[in-house]
């Protein structure tokens, strides 16, 4: 009887047809434990506890691994934020709850803020993965347009993305009422009624 059949070595091979769904998120994970540089097929495929083929077969370069994993992340943070924005009731304060959007963001998931500055960090470098980065900007923005104009949305976009990197960064809590009275600075209330 082999190690296999006595179940002493790997898992026997198992049917998953969201095996290549599955692969991302663990590159996902492996990204956010090891950073892009620590990133390859080898790794994915230990964490993911699955032979090294299974992870080239869907994913040929390291490069489309990555690119689809960072994909994956910017559409669904895309998604998250853009249900976030719809929520808004007409007659509230959008910026209070754009602050508390943000706030919730950083306080659930510190593993997002850093898978995002990992792809900020690979974008400057490769134009494919800027178009993923670009695609989330402007995603970001429609969004914020729901209730304020396209210059405010520009602007407040780059204020929430400074915000988050500061507070990722830091060694001290985030204060959520300096937050607000930085919005409330670039954003004055009669510009958010406008829109």
């Amino acid at each position: 009887m082999t190690a296999r059949q006595q179940g002493t070595g790997r898992s026997r091979r198992r049917y998953e047809p969201d095996r290549r769904q599955r692969l991302i998120e663990v590159a996902l994970d492996t990204i956010a434990e090891h950073g892009v540089a620590g990133t390859t097929h080898r790794r994915v495929a230990a964490a993911a506890d699955v032979p090294l083929g299974s992870v080239t077969y869907h994913f040929a370069t390291l490069e489309h691994l990555l690119t689809s994993a960072f994909t994956h992340l910017a559409e669904t943070a895309a998604a998250t934020f853009d249900a976030q924005m719809t929520a808004i009731e007409p007659g509230t304060d959008a910026r209070a709850k754009v602050v508390e959007a943000m706030l919730a963001d950083l306080a659930d998931n510190q593993r997002s803020a850093v898978l995002a500055y990992e792809l900020y960090a690979a974008a400057a470098r490769n134009p494919q993965l800027r178009v993923i980065t670009q695609a989330w900007m402007d995603s970001t923005r429609r969004s914020l347009q729901r209730h304020f104009d396209p210059d405010t949305a520009e602007a407040l976009d780059a204020l929430i993305e400074g915000l988050i990197l500061h507070a990722t960064l830091s060694t001290r809590p985030v204060d959520s009422g300096k937050v607000m009275a930085y919005i409330r600075r670039l954003v004055p209330m009669e510009v958010a009624d406008d829109s």
